[in-house]
């Protein structure tokens, strides 16, 4: 038997998960990582506390499995997200900025009007948005004393979290990122498959800070022998949305899955072809085997299980998100209520930083129970938002939707994503599916499967929701909550 171990360093947790060769789980140890929020949508995260919580995991991970020696080590993470540390002390120079921060949103503005719309999402396959690394780099570079010089000089190191993972799990002797992860930064040109020179120009981006790019798996460093005990390979490393595809098994061009975590994200396998989206959705890389690259098409929604916290934190009305659907199940419905969760502006494929979140609808009869199911069927319509846009990018209607991330265990959210969208919601047995994907990209490049027709084999059905709502009611339901969209967009300009 060989074992993979995958690390899943998310926005809300850091979680560690041992696999076995058949892509079952071992052992799992997860720990929150606290946000901060230092004025109205900035969003930050020690990055210390990234590398503390994620090494904690990953030794109390190996602990319950002492008996079994690693192979190889997978690494999923939020992407976006951005740090910038000293090269020589690998301390960082302030807080990350985490990818739902809207800091920037001004100077994404001043860059639309100058015309650079077009050549960014041309090169990238990105909308321009704060949503992405380029404009929160070129923030800290600017903001932080004296950042920009020592940039300059070479002294600092910027990454998203793998970057950051990697450099503190080899003792700074590696800084690296993948393909997957690179593409998420708005500096990579997808056609070139490298850092494209102009862009880091025009962001004002110096190039000493960048991390070498490397394929998402392969083994391309190994861990500080004092961390685990022993050497590691690091031979897997993805976005996070990429390794839930990957581990999803949506190998093949026309196969998608959507990720129900602190965000929700819906990709598409567009195979070897860089689709270029006409609706407002991104064109992203899925993986690079070897020199094989996938590309998936990509919507974004910013606020799924983070509006459940929201019930949880702002509100006060469940105790643990675990509750929302019973809440929820104390009544038949809404009661006409629409919670649109515009907390951090609008992702795809609207792509509006000023919108901001609102509950329409409401009577005196309006109780706990109709918030908390209008809460989650915001997560189902904003992504039946983001299927009618690829739908129409990808000119054929979607057969199936595979499922994973914290929020798929909710059955009545399950059900009204299968009955809004009109087609079946498949749910697999393991819904960890990126870690399960880091440890596939990992053990592909160790030995432990031979390649994806052995992934393939081992995805396995846990439950199927099928569609119960006529056409005429889903287009109701879809037309009310569209009218509630335009009502909170562009809410926060001036």
């Amino acid at each position: 038997m060989t074992y993979i171990l995958a690390l899943d360093q998310g926005t809300s947790s850091s979680r560690a998960i041992v696999f076995d060769a058949q892509g079952k789980i071992v052992t799992n140890s997860q720990q929150e990582v606290r946000l901060a929020y230092p004025h109205p949508g900035w969003v930050e995260v020690d990055a210390n506390e990234i590398w503390h919580t994620q090494l904690k995991v990953a030794r109390d991970a190996l602990t319950q499995s002492a008996s079994e020696k690693i192979t190889a080590l997978g690494i999923a993470n939020q992407r976006e997200t951005t740090v910038l540390w000293d090269r020589k002390t690998g301390e960082p120079v302030s807080n990350a900025i985490v990818w739902q921060d809207r800091r920037t949103t001004t100077r994404c503005e001043q860059l639309h009007s100058a015309g650079h719309m077009s050549s960014i999402q041309e090169k990238t396959g990105l909308i321009l948005d704060p949503y992405f690394s380029a404009t929160k780099l070129a923030w800290l570079l600017d903001n932080i004393p004296g950042a920009r010089e020592r940039a300059e000089r070479g002294d600092l190191c910027f990454g998203t979290v793998d970057s950051w993972l990697i450099f503190k799990l080899t003792s700074g002797r590696h800084h690296l990122t993948d393909v997957s992860n690179a593409s998420r930064t708005m500096l990579f040109n997808l056609h070139t498959q490298a850092w494209d020179y102009d862009l880091l120009s025009l962001f004002n981006i110096p190039k000493q800070v960048l991390p070498e790019i490397v394929s998402s798996s392969g083994i391309c460093a190994y861990t500080d022998k004092t961390l685990f005990g022993y050497e590691i390979a690091i031979a897997g490393i993805a976005g996070d949305q990429q390794a839930a595809s990957f581990g999803q098994a949506c190998h093949r061009p026309g196969m998608a899955k959507n990720t129900y975590g602190t965000g929700c994200f819906l990709l598409q396998n567009t195979g070897n072809h860089a689709v270029s989206s006409q609706h407002q959705l991104i064109t992203t890389v899925g993986w690079r085997l070897n020199t094989t690259t996938t590309f998936l098409l990509e919507g974004s929604v910013f606020m799924a299980g983070a509006t459940i916290q929201w019930l949880r934190d702002g509100l006060g009305i469940i105790k643990a998100a675990s509750e929302v659907e019973a809440l929820a199940e104390t009544v038949p419905n809404t009661g006409g209520v629409i919670l649109v969760p515009a907390f951090t502006g609008l992702g795809a494929p609207y792509w509006d930083p000023a919108a901001r979140g609102t509950i329409l609808g409401m009577t005196r009869g309006t109780g706990k129970g109709n918030i908390a199911r209008a809460a989650l069927e915001s997560i189902a319509l904003q992504s039946a938002d983001l299927l009618q846009a690829m739908e129409q990018d990808a000119g054929s209607p979607l057969r199936e939707l595979r499922v994973d991330g914290g929020a798929c265990s909710n059955d009545l959210l399950m059900q009204f994503q299968a009955d809004i969208l009109g087609v079946p919601v498949l749910r697999p047995r393991v819904v960890e599916t990126t870690a399960l994907g880091a440890a596939y990209l990992a053990g592909l490049a160790s030995g432990t499967w031979s390649g994806i027709d052995e992934i393939e084999s081992q995805w396995q059905l846990e439950k199927e929701f099928t569609p119960t709502y006529s056409a005429d009611h889903r287009a109701d339901v879809l037309g009310r909550w569209r009218r509630a969209i335009a009502l909170v967009r562009h809410w926060n300009e001036d």
